[in-house]
């Protein structure tokens, strides 16, 4: 049985409140940063990704010396991470997109994100959200386990619907702090 939604947003919020403080755990600088290693994410904890990045970071530090260099070269520096190969070569077509269609800057809107190459909706909504401030809610694997176990959202939703489902509960502002709070929350508990 799915929660009101009055009921459903006193669970979001208490969840908000248990981690207040919450913030990306991922390192990075600038936004074209901020896309790789959300691209890195998947499928790998982000303690794995930061460990990966500096090296990767100062290496191929813009989409241009990432465009440049070979997926080998790029594997070489996240072979640590799962679907390291696959990767490498969505890294090295996403940069060159950047500098094909948006000259060299990480796009801000979710259709302009997911025209590049290994960037679906959750890294889309990400790097709008925290990149850019601009509202968007994330599914990942946290957020969705924890919406299907507190029973916001029907056990058999898609991400997509866990995504509008506190969407809808939540306004624009806590989209954000919802997120990141249920992240930790899912490490913890």
């Amino acid at each position: 049985m799915v929660l009101s939604k009055k009921r459903a947003r006193k669970v979001l919020e208490e969840i908000i409140a248990l981690f207040p403080d919450a913030k990306p755990s991922l390192d990075f600088t600038n936004h074209f940063e901020l896309l790789v290693a959300v691209m890195l994410s998947a499928q790998t904890t982000d303690a794995a990704v930061n460990k990966a990045t500096p090296g990767l970071f100062a290496a191929f530090p813009t989409p241009q010396a990432m465009s440049v260099a070979t997926e080998g070269e790029i594997a070489s520096h996240i072979s640590r991470l799962g679907l390291y190969r696959n990767k490498a070569k969505f890294l090295k077509k996403c940069a060159q997109q950047l500098l094909d269609d948006f000259d060299g800057q990480v796009p801000r809107t979710r259709e302009e994100l997911e025209s590049l190459t290994g960037v679906g909706r959750k890294t889309a909504n990400v790097v709008m959200s925290v990149g850019f401030g601009i509202p968007a809610f994330a599914v990942d694997t946290h957020v969705e386990r924890i919406c299907k176990h507190h029973d916001i959202v029907k056990k058999s939703a898609t991400p997509l619907e866990v995504e509008k489902r506190v969407m809808d509960i939540l306004p624009p502002e806590q989209w954000l702090a919802a997120h990141q709070a249920m992240i930790y929350f899912g490490r913890a508990i």
